[in-house]
């Protein structure tokens, strides 16, 4: 499966994917612990996955908003930002996240795992508690 740097096809170059751990197991899952990553991260902007600029920073100071929404663990966090990238775009990823992602530990079938639960739950009816 080969990945492109940019989306946009003027530019497009393959990924090599040096350092992504050959999946050992007959069936790629994760913990409980990300799936609740990959959940939490249905709620979350894409404004979460940059700092915050000057304007930002000086609302949430107004509104008494304090912390980040990113995750103390490097390895949660970059599930995390793969999740809410996933969750507004599906597989049109840019590769240079998808490389970080790789980076992070994860494998190619993990990837395709959450981005086709994510599509499944995005495609599913939502019920509503009465």
């Amino acid at each position: 499966m080969a990945y492109l740097a940019k989306i946009e096809p003027q530019t497009a170059a393959p990924i090599a994917l040096t350092g992504v751990p050959a999946n050992d197991t007959d069936k790629p899952d994760f913990s409980a612990l990300e799936w609740s990553v990959i959940r939490l991260a249905r709620v979350d902007r894409l404004s979460t996955l940059r700092a915050p600029g000057r304007f930002r920073r000086f609302v949430n100071w107004l509104m008494g908003r304090k912390g980040s929404p990113e995750l103390a663990n490097e390895r949660l966090e970059a599930l995390r930002r793969m999740a809410v990238l996933s969750w507004h775009f599906g597989f049109t990823v840019p590769g240079d996240d998808v490389a970080n992602f790789f980076s992070a530990g994860f494998s190619p079938d993990q990837y395709e795992l959450m981005v086709r639960g994510i599509r499944a739950a995005i495609g599913a009816p939502q019920r509503i508690a009465a």
